[in-house]
């Protein structure tokens, strides 16, 4: 299991983290994804515990609390959605439509 950790500051390191999930308990590994083009965090990140006990501390000691000047979101990650195209051309049928289905076929 993983924890979701939102709302952080930019200024928030991976130590940083590491710190305030300790006092939980053992942090296996923690995670800061940066934006690809600046290189920068992108205000979230995800934080992996030795048990699930420890974890369950940790969102409820944490979830709303006020850190580093921000109001922060604690909770369990959720597996990572299927990422699809919007729209766009379909070779099969020459039609351009977008995900709510219609389109612009049938001239």
């Amino acid at each position: 299991m993983s924890i979701y950790v939102g709302n952080l500051s930019y200024e928030v390191t991976q130590e940083d983290l590491n710190e305030v999930f300790a006092e939980y308990g053992s942090v296996k590994r923690v995670q800061l994804p940066t934006d690809r083009e600046t290189g920068r965090p992108r205000g979230f990140g995800f934080v992996e515990m030795s048990t699930e006990e420890e974890e369950m501390a940790a969102i409820e000691a944490l979830d709303g609390a006020e850190w580093m000047g921000r109001e922060i979101k604690v909770n369990k990650a959720k597996p990572r959605e299927d990422r699809r195209p919007s729209g766009g051309y379909n070779r099969r049928n020459g039609n351009f439509s977008s995900r709510g289905g219609g389109g612009r076929g049938g001239y």
